[in-house]
């Protein structure tokens, strides 16, 4: 799966989100949702390597919880890339793998 396809299915799934919940995806929300769920990551961090409270969950529970919400810090990523018109594929290719020895870059960025 490309990384367009993958926003644009998980466009799908936030606006319907949106929607059921009756609130508008504005600039300003994108940006903070963002932000809430890297506090929930950094939250799973610290459970995850014992420097916070487990709450009685184990050690798979854990890494599980970690893992999911890495997930939800990449979707929200991709939402906030599609909002405001970025090519994430294009912009990741300027911005880190032009540094591939043996890759040229795409639209000459740094």
């Amino acid at each position: 799966m490309h990384l367009n396809e993958l926003t644009d299915e998980v466009e799908a799934i936030s606006e319907r989100y949106a929607r059921k919940l009756g609130f508008e995806r504005d600039a300003a929300w994108f940006l903070l949702k963002l932000n809430e769920e890297v506090g929930e990551l950094n939250q799973a961090f610290l459970m995850k390597t014992g420097q916070a409270r487990t709450k009685g969950k184990s050690a798979a529970e854990l890494g599980r919880d970690f893992r999911d919400e890495v997930a939800d810090v990449v979707c929200q990523a991709l939402l906030l890339a599609r909002f405001h018109g970025i090519d994430l594929e294009a912009a990741i290719a300027d911005k880190w793998l032009v540094r591939c020895p043996d890759r040229s870059p795409r639209h000459g960025g740094s």
